[in-house]
């Protein structure tokens, strides 16, 4: 052998070396360790869902929008549709296909770039999940590496799960079963034979043939020539090929649906989510939530708001909110926080469930309930005449009107209350204390009161900002007796694992208020024969005989916010409307005509579900028990139009007809009571101190 001819074998013996060398080092130290791909750690959507755990409101993900699918739950025709397409020798091969190698080679040799790879299934899994999809030679030897290198590891079975699980599908579909559910609304493990076709005919180039853009009919004929392949590969008989061709020409894609249900709601869940949870944690770590929300109840509710704030248009309400309730629980049931949240014209996506409003006379109960903890009762007698109780604050004397210009002399706490009577209540607000209503508000949820100097005796008239959430939540107080529940959303909370945490206890609650006083409030709120002279026998508040529903309207003295708030021991709701750029309404848009027919119009449909099962009646005191009405029976009532008040059968008679009105009601009015001492005035039209009333009480027998 000539000397030049052993130099020209050495120097290719060490080219060859060198090269093994660099190969044994890319395959050793220059890919990453499989041995745990089993547990990879794909990025997880996470889904919200209703209190059934069955009706999806919303998806958490970042790019990646993925479902993880089990082994069983992957139809065998997604899995042979995607042989057919990817890889025909997937069961034969070790990780890489050296033929397919070779055509990938030629085809680019011939173009003079690197477009084919001849990639396996396994490659295609090891380039998705530890690799780049940058076209060079380098990424190519580490693809083919890691692909021998899973095979080594784990089952064809396993492999090809791992594929359908991680692969993007387009549209942010990745792995099966989000493609399955974004294209065709249903699970993978229902997909028929012509849509596993179909689906196994995106991953190649998923921009590209995605049904929603312009290369459907491209999508179509590789669709075909999938199934087509699959009948010549003995993966399906001809019977079953001929089917899915004819099924082919007309399969339905379904539309983008929409990404939200209930996102007053949903965004309300995302704040409390965050304060556990961090953003990229809600986005990748696969959380399955199920909230409070009654889905039924909320497409109520939705119609409800959305109608009702269509017809308060007329009395200047562009828009309405609602919210409700489980008492017993503290659970959002239902939340519509405006008429439509994609409305930009009245800020739609506001949630006014959660903001701070006025809530004019809605506010009244908690003062009242604050004078019966004083020892005040039902049967208590009040004044309503004009009362001067002192400078406001801005250097003039407060002297409230009612709404309806009148005054209506001596009457009882119960029907002050009911009548939303506003000189009586502000009465009432300063002999229990400013301070000490606000401390029982707070104590049965309003969480906005926090600063009690700027509110004064305006305070009962709705001169402090509150929530309706916490108005819905404060009045379910009530319904429960004294008995408060948190208010929940969010009931339990699975992670990837399927470990669940159950985060809430029905059971828990906290009494902050005495029964008998709750009691109260409840007789004088569903007593509709004390509220008829004001508000008519027949008003939203209203209910047929045997159902007993406690409810307070509220207006602003500037018709910005009209209110209902209205409970049973199963249920609790408010209802605001009004503009959420706080421009007033027409003059007259109350409480009892723009939110109490759109809460009427939901409690209507909730009763059917949460049937009401009455209230517990309170023990009247002593001092009122012999001067309170006996008879049970009905009685008729008549009610001078012109004054509103309540007058004698024998003064209606002699009235012309269409002056006075007669409504029949219960006689358990709680009229009757022991007088105060007369005024020092005999003008019942004279303005008196709120001292003189102070006195009056103090020397009251």
């Amino acid at each position: 052998m000539s000397k030049f001819l052993k130099e020209i074998i050495w120097l290719m013996s060490l080219i060859t070396l060198g090269l093994g060398a660099g190969l044994f080092s890319i395959y050793f130290f220059g890919t990453p360790d499989v041995s745990q791909i089993k547990n990879y750690p794909f990025k997880l959507t996470s889904v919200l869902y209703d209190r059934s755990g069955e009706h999806e409101l919303y998806r958490l993900y970042d790019e990646e929008n993925r479902i993880m699918l089990s082994h069983e739950e992957i139809p065998d025709t997604l899995r042979l549709a995607t042989i057919a397409s990817e890889d025909t020798q997937f069961y034969v091969h070790h990780g890489i296909d050296p033929l397919a190698i070779l055509r990938a080679l030629k085809a680019n040799l011939e173009s003079g770039d690197i477009r084919q790879g001849g990639s396996t299934i396994t490659q295609q899994l090891a380039r998705t999940l530890f690799l780049t999809r940058e076209q060079t030679l380098l990424r190519k030897i580490r693809e083919a590496f890691l692909a021998i290198k899973i095979d080594q590891h784990v089952s064809k079975d396993v492999i090809l799960d791992l594929y359908l699980n991680a692969i993007p599908y387009g549209a942010n579909a990745y792995g099966a079963e989000t493609a399955a559910e974004t294209f065709f609304q249903k699970h993978a493990t229902d997909l028929s034979l012509d849509e596993s076709a179909l689906l196994a005919a995106l991953p190649n180039a998923p921009t590209y043939f995605s049904p929603y853009q312009e290369h459907t009919q491209e999508l179509y004929e590789r669709q075909k020539n999938i199934l087509q392949k699959m009948y010549t590969l003995g993966f399906i008989t001809q019977e079953e090929l001929a089917a899915a061709l004819k099924k082919n020409t007309s399969l339905a894609i379904a539309p983008r649906k929409t990404p939200i249900v209930a996102p007053h709601f949903v965004f309300y869940v995302l704040d409390e989510l965050k304060k556990t949870y961090s953003t990229e944690e809600l986005s990748t770590e696969g959380l399955r939530v199920i909230t409070s929300l009654d889905l039924k109840l909320q497409t109520t509710a939705e119609t409800v708001v959305r109608e009702g704030a269509i017809k308060n248009v007329a009395r200047g309400a562009e828009n309405a909110a609602l919210v409700s309730l489980d008492p017993k629980t503290g659970e959002i049931l239902a939340m519509v926080g405006s008429r439509d949240y994609f409305d930009k014209a009245i800020d739609g996506n506001v949630n006014v469930t959660i903001q701070k409003r006025q809530p004019g006379s809605a506010f009244k109960p908690f003062a009242y309930a604050t004078a019966f903890e004083k020892g005040f009762q039902p049967e208590t007698p009040i004044y309503d005449r004009p009362i001067n109780f002192g400078p406001d604050g801005s250097g003039h004397d407060y002297i409230p009107r009612n709404y309806d210009g009148k005054f209506h002399g001596l009457l009882t706490m119960r029907q002050a209350l009911a009548m939303s009577l506003n000189v009586p209540a502000v009465q009432t607000l300063a002999l229990a204390g400013v301070d000490d209503t606000i401390a029982l508000a707070t104590r049965l949820g309003i969480t906005t009161l926090t600063d009690p100097k700027r509110y004064g005796l305006a305070l009962v008239l709705g001169g402090a900002e509150v929530r309706p959430i916490d108005m819905a939540s404060a009045f379910s107080v009530f319904s429960q007796e004294g008995i408060r529940h948190d208010i929940t959303l969010l009931l339990a909370i699975s992670d990837r694992s399927g470990k669940k945490h159950i985060l809430t206890n029905p059971q828990a609650g906290t009494a902050v208020l005495n029964p008998e006083i709750a009691r109260k409030i409840n007789s004088i709120l569903s007593d509709n024969a004390a509220r008829t002279p004001i508000f008519g026998a027949h008003s939203p508040l209203a209910f047929p005989a045997g159902i007993t529903v406690a409810a307070k309207t509220g207006t602003t003295q500037n018709f910005r916010d009209a209110w209902t708030v209205g409970y049973t021991p199963s249920i609790a709701t408010a209802v605001w409307a009004g503009n959420n750029d706080n421009h007033p309404m027409n003059a007259g848009a109350d409480g009892i005509f723009v939110a109490a027919p759109i809460w009427r119009a939901f409690m209507d449909q909730a009763l059917k579900r949460f049937p009401e099962t009455g209230f517990t009646a309170y023990t009247p005191s002593e001092r009122y028990k012999n001067t309170l009405p006996i008879a049970s029976s009905p009685r008729t009532i008549y009610i001078n139009n012109k004054t509103g008040r309540e007058i004698p059968e024998s003064e209606a008679k002699k009235m012309k007809k269409g002056r006075y009105k007669s409504y029949q009601v219960s006689a358990a009015t709680g009229s009757s009571f022991e007088p105060l001492p007369p005024l020092p005035e005999e003008n019942p039209s004279d303005i008196i101190s709120m001292n003189d009333i102070q006195k009056l009480y103090e020397s009251a027998p």
